[in-house]
């Protein structure tokens, strides 16, 4: 397609030989949501995305308003032999899916909390952001990541990393009860860790590959606030900052999670002016305990070098968004990922010299978590998880444009390949780039052979001719 949205001849001639328009006409009558080709007035913003350098174009969206949309959709796209693209919040799209059927799940957006059972039912459109006051309006906090505005559903399917219950509960997955789906052969299921165990395990950890799902239930825990939010100090500082979270780190139980950002922000007036177009380190907390506990815990990182700016302290849990203050509204980006084995004194000195005043480093941020305590524990209901054990994630993150890409990717492969004595083989599935998410043999490797090996015999069993591939795909054994 050319950058008016309209389908390219080859496509145009690809698509035209399967659907006709009056195929896509008794789509439209069988489902309550939008149906719309390229062209058509609604179709760009249907397909917009959170990384803008990621432009869909889809031959067909449907924008599913229900569970028994999402089927029509399915069933349509097999009759016609379409690969399905899912998108809801849109925070993670690896492929254009060019000439395939999207389905968008903005519109739904029931939420129900059972405040008893301490737990939540949400369908596929719904983002943190409006899970969180749902729940604590029952004193009640689930395990959502770092930023409220991404999707419920998404995040959990690839394991879900929350700053703030994360060491505490462990990954968003591991608290999944229950899973209603429409898989590739366009029947809806409701799939449990009783009924269906083996595709229960795949759909946790194996991102979009297994279906749509069109519901999750989840367990809550009962949170109601925290000591945290983020302490800023100067990039020369990073050293300093960086030895002393290093040393801090085997100090703190597991109900304190932590990372760190080196970050280079742009002169913006939403930024605090100590921060507008500054080279800077931000520490994130999140902490469970008292607020007089939480100072005397942080109190070794605040003598480690004058702060910026300090925004730590007690907070509603429905601020969780404060830890980290991650950009909301869309902008165009590269990133890449590693999980780290170790977070010795010589990884540090080289993330310094990677990232450092000296480094010439121009990338937005560099961060790296802190993982450990529940992250590592096995939960009652196993699931493909395949982070679980590996104590540290970074994640490097560079805004520019596509005419930018080889220059801002060679900065991301450089502080990657850096750190290459410590990077563990596996790997967090929501923090892969476009590039390593389509890469057979890289998610192969984030997986592991034996866990990969088992998503493929599931993936072989519910979806034989890969249907749902606009992922982090694994193909059928």
């Amino acid at each position: 397609m050319n950058m008016d949205g309209e389908m390219s001849e080859s496509m145009a001639e690809l698509i035209g030989a399967r659907v006709k328009p009056e195929d896509v006409a008794e789509l439209r009558q069988n489902v309550t949501g939008p149906v719309l080709e390229p062209g058509a007035e609604g179709y760009a913003a249907e397909c917009a995305t959170y990384n803008l350098n990621c432009v869909l174009k889809p031959a067909v969206v449907v924008g599913a308003a229900n569970a028994e949309d999402v089927v029509a959709a399915v069933r349509f796209a097999r009759r016609f032999e379409l690969p399905v693209a899912v998108k809801s919040s849109a925070h993670q799209m690896v492929s254009s899916a060019e000439g395939w059927l999207l389905i968008t799940t903005q519109r739904m957006k029931g939420i129900s909390v059972n405040s008893e059972e301490r737990t939540v039912r949400a369908e596929a459109g719904v983002r943190w952001s409006e899970v969180l006051p749902r729940a604590g309006e029952h004193g009640l906090a689930p395990v959502s990541g770092s930023a409220p505005e991404v999707g419920v559903i998404g995040y959990t399917l690839g394991g879900g990393q929350s700053p703030l219950l994360g060491r505490t509960y462990g990954y968003a997955a591991d608290h999944v009860r229950g899973l209603e789906v429409v898989t590739a052969d366009g029947e809806l299921r409701r799939i449990t860790p009783e009924g269906d165990p083996d595709l229960y395990w795949a759909l946790l950890g194996g991102k979009g590959n297994f279906g749509v799902v069109t519901a999750i239930e989840f367990e809550v825990f009962p949170v109601t606030r925290f000591y945290g939010g983020g302490i800023y100090f100067r990039g020369n500082d990073l050293d300093r900052v960086l030895t002393a979270w290093r040393m801090w780190l085997p100090t703190v139980g597991d109900d304190m999670t932590s990372s760190i950002a080196v970050q280079r922000l742009p002169d913006l007036p939403a930024l605090p002016e100590p921060l507008r177009g500054e080279f800077v380190v931000h520490l994130r907390i999140g902490y469970l305990g008292t607020a007089t506990a939480g100072e005397q815990l942080l109190a070794p990182l605040r003598q480690a070098a004058p702060a910026l700016l300090d925004l730590v302290g007690e907070k509603p849990v429905t601020s969780i968004g404060d830890i980290h203050l991650d950009p909301v509204d869309p902008m165009p980006y590269f990133d890449r990922c590693v999980c780290l084995t170790d977070f010795s004194e010589e990884t540090a000195q080289a993330l310094v010299e990677l990232t450092g005043a000296k480094s010439n480093c121009t990338l937005t941020t560099v961060e790296i978590r802190a993982l450990g305590g529940a992250f590592d524990r096995e939960p009652p209901f196993p699931n493909s998880v395949p982070s679980k054990g590996l104590p540290y994630v970074v994640f490097a993150f560079a805004v520019g444009t596509l005419d930018r890409a080889e220059e801002l990717e060679t900065d991301l492969g450089r502080v990657v390949d850096g750190l290459a004595p410590w990077v563990a083989e596996r790997n967090m599935v929501n923090f892969l780039s476009p590039n390593e998410a389509t890469d057979t043999d890289g998610v192969r490797a984030v997986y592991g052979k034996e866990r990969y090996d088992r998503l493929a015999a599931v993936k072989r069993h519910h979806d034989p001719n890969n249907v749902f591939r606009h992922n982090h795909n694994i193909t059928p054994a």
